[in-house]
């Protein structure tokens, strides 16, 4: 049994070509907790900058926002800025499949509950090598897009 991976709004930019990549993001992330039910969403920078404000009371748009509705069975939305996603890969010189992939592991690990620091010290945190390692195991088999 994997968890329930819900997908909303790829279509909308362009992007149907991910959805299984960020589907097996969710799915590799959550391997441990197979009844999770996940919701992926994906929106522009002026969408996820009213989440931003509304729920977290942080002014602009940001690349990831995740919510744990619920523990047993664990519950979660993840929302992923395709703006943000665009422009980190386009600086980092990376596809926007390996950036959506790392932006939904983020996701996935905040809904589990891991957290990291807020300042660059962010790079170095257990929760940034948790998610490079699964990144790094998720891109090891898959074609460049």
């Amino acid at each position: 049994m994997a968890p329930i991976v819900l997908v909303s709004n790829l279509e909308e930019h362009d992007l149907a070509n991910h959805e299984a990549d960020v589907i097996e993001a969710a799915e590799l992330t959550l391997a441990d907790h197979p009844a999770a039910e996940l919701s992926l969403t994906f929106l522009t920078d002026e969408e996820i900058a009213q989440l931003n404000l509304e729920y977290l009371k942080r002014v602009g748009p940001t690349d990831v926002i995740a919510f744990c509705l619920g523990d047993h069975p664990l519950v979660g939305d993840v929302y992923v800025s395709v703006d943000t996603a665009r422009a980190n890969a386009e600086t980092y010189g990376i596809t926007l499949s390996e950036e959506l992939t790392r932006l939904v592991v983020h996701g996935a690990l905040h809904v589990l509950g891991h957290s990291h620091p807020e300042d660059d010290s962010r790079h170095q945190s257990p929760m940034f090598e948790l998610q490079e390692d699964i990144v790094a195991r998720l891109l090891k088999n898959r074609p460049e897009r």
